[in-house]
């Protein structure tokens, strides 16, 4: 195999990762969090892997 059927395996099969996932759950921005949230007043939501349980 050489590299340009490599990198195109590799790109076809992203795209078709993307299409995929565009279909089955097509993006909804009114229920999407904000892409930058600094100083929006949106809490931050999920955890920290090194955090110590309370």
């Amino acid at each position: 195999m050489t590299r340009a059927f490599t990198a195109t395996v590799a790109i076809v099969s992203i795209a078709a990762l993307v299409v995929f996932d565009l279909v089955v759950a097509p993006p909804n921005p009114y229920q999407a969090p904000a892409v930058f949230a600094l100083g929006s007043g949106s809490a931050a939501s999920g955890g920290f892997c090194g955090a110590l349980p309370k």
